[in-house]
């Protein structure tokens, strides 16, 4: 017997990919509804290749019989629906920064903290991580457990994806109209400055210590999902591609720390794929984990500046890992583990 599943903001960029994810896995629904503001009611969305779902008003949805909810409507929306969908008893499983830093809700990537799953029953919620916190720290769990990590020091070159559809559309019709002499100014409306053909040092808000809210995710979420003695410092930057981040990572470690070895260890991990190669064309970029499910890692190499230091490149598809494949991960594991039918 399958499972009944609702879809919230199913017609934004991580609904869709949602949807397509779940089909291409095969995931066990026998109902799944799509729900979004009233605006989007009675338009159509894609289930797989063959099948349409009209989309419902989640405003004046019932929530009562639906056995999870996969949500990724904003934080504000998801503040005010979470609760109802998890009061209604559906587990949700929420992709918005609101539910993350709740001592109550457990902040979930499978690959390193499936654990945590079974602490949903505190309130029926279950958090997503940040996308770029989610591919770093999938790199992240393997070394620390043989090397015991104790810094991190994290530049990050984030998609426009991750800034949402409007975010997309404003580096395109930004480099369309810098071809035919526009102002990018005209085109501006998302981000602080020109996306196109630059990049931006500043995503989320500003904080007193000068660090952005991005950043200071990075550092609170990897300490809650992998360890909180993890020093993390981030740099976050908006770069003009439109979908997959990309981060140099730089570790420091109690254990001494040898790269051949690290680079096994990350081999045989979970979700991980290594390509490195010391020559042209032997590291994977944004443009080619676009599609992909795995965190490729490329570049390891010791640093020197530190006793015990590594870095190395790594790259995800922030729509798939960043965001609606560890939802519908953690939903798997959820069925697999804590749900009966």
């Amino acid at each position: 017997m399958g499972y009944k599943v609702a879809i919230m903001g199913a017609t934004g960029n991580v609904g869709r990919e949602i949807m397509n994810i779940m089909h291409e896995r095969n995931f066990p629904a026998d109902e799944v509804i799509a729900l979004a503001s009233s605006r989007s009611v009675g338009r159509e969305v894609a289930y797989g290749d063959d099948k349409r779902l009209k989309v419902k008003d989640l405003a004046t949805f019932d929530f009562e019989g639906v056995d999870i909810v996969l949500s990724s409507p904003g934080a504000s929306v998801s503040a005010e629906y979470a609760p109802k969908a998890a009061a209604a008893g559906a587990v949700v499983i929420d992709n918005t920064s609101y539910f993350r830093m709740d001592p109550e809700i457990p902040l979930v990537v499978p690959e390193v903290n499936p654990e945590a799953i079974g602490d949903y029953r505190a309130r029926n919620i279950i958090a997503n991580p940040n996308c770029s916190t989610i591919q770093m720290v999938v790199a992240l769990k393997p070394l620390h457990d043989a090397f015991h990590i104790r810094r991190v020091v994290v530049s990050t070159y984030q998609s426009t994806s991750g800034g949402g559809k409007d975010a997309m559309d404003e580096l395109f019709n930004q480099t369309r109209g810098i071809y035919m002499n526009e102002p990018a100014s005209s085109h501006q409306k998302k981000f602080t400055k020109q996306i196109a053909f630059n990049v931006i040092p500043h995503i989320d808000k500003f904080m007193d210590d000068g660090a952005t809210k991005e950043e200071w995710k990075m550092a609170v979420e990897t300490q809650k999902i992998l360890d909180p003695t993890i020093q993390v410092h981030a740099n976050c930057a908006r770069v003009p591609v439109f979908v997959g981040h990309a981060e140099y990572v730089n570790i420091e470690t109690d254990e001494p720390i040898d790269v051949d070895r690290a680079r096994e260890i990350l081999r045989e991990a979970e979700g991980v794929v290594v390509i490195d190669h010391r020559e042209d064309e032997g590291y994977v970029t944004q443009a080619e984990c676009a599609g992909e499910d795995a965190v490729y890692v490329s570049r390891l190499r010791r640093d020197h500046s530190v006793d015990n230091g590594l870095s190395f490149w790594c790259v995800s598809d922030n729509l798939r890992k960043g965001a609606a494949l560890n939802t519908v991960q953690i939903a798997e594991v959820l069925i697999r583990d804590y749900l009966e039918k």
